[in-house]
Order: C-alpha cells, then structure tokens, then sequence
C-alpha cells in the first residue's frame, strides 16, 4: 500500500473540501469586529445613562445599535457572508431572521389589540 491519500468517490466524482469554502479571518477581522462592538455597546449605553435623547429617540437608537450589533456579529465574528456554503448558509440566515421578524410583529399587533380591545370600560355601575 501507498502513504500517499486516495479520494475514494463513487463514479469518479471530485470530492469537495471544505478549504476552498471557509474564509480567511485574520486578527485583524477580529479587532475590527471587536471595535464595532464595543463602540455598537458604548452608544447607547450613554444614551440612557446620559438621558441626552426623549424617550422615543432613546429607544430608536438602542433598537439600531442592536441591528447594527447583530449585522457586525454576523460577518465577522459567525462568518456568514454569499461565499460560504455556495450561498446556503445566508439564504438560512435571511429564513431565520424573517420568520424572527413574522413572530415579533405578529405578537406586537395580537398584544395591541388585545389591549385596546380589552381596556375597561368606564362609567359601568359597580366598577369602583
């Protein structure tokens, strides 16, 4: 027997590797990564310890940091990007996050209206 490896394949089809498909990440990536997410952690944290905003913007912000916190985690820490997997693995991603976003909005409207739907009705005799 040889020491030199054979692909064995059934019908003489070439074996795909994996070394092609993953990304070269470097510590750079890394760093840079790591960079967004402190400064994506660092805003909006002093925008509610500072209270510089109105309620309403204070909420917008800390809602974009984190869509942005979930974009930079994606790419540079999870990797997920159109090249890995032939694509499949942003196409289950994008799946994930739209069946995510379909549950969140759904509860939001159910609880809505439910809450207008449920309220108490004043002036009823033998309500205190």
């Amino acid at each position: 027997m040889t020491d030199t490896p054979v692909a064995a394949t059934h019908g003489h089809h070439e074996v795909p590797t994996h070394e092609d498909e993953h990304l070269h990440v470097s510590r750079r990536g890394y760093l840079t990564g790591f960079a967004l997410s402190v400064v994506l952690t660092a805003i909006p944290f002093w925008v509610v310890m500072a209270g510089a905003l109105s309620p309403n913007w204070t909420v917008a912000v800390v809602v974009a940091a984190a869509v942005a916190q979930i974009v930079v985690h994606t790419i540079y820490f999870l990797h997920v990007s159109s090249q890995s997997e032939g694509g499949w693995t942003l196409m289950a991603y994008v799946f994930a996050a739209v069946i995510v976003l379909i549950v969140i909005a759904g509860s939001l409207w159910i609880m809505y209206h439910l809450n207008t739907n449920m309220m108490p009705m004043s002036g009823m005799d033998g309500t205190p």
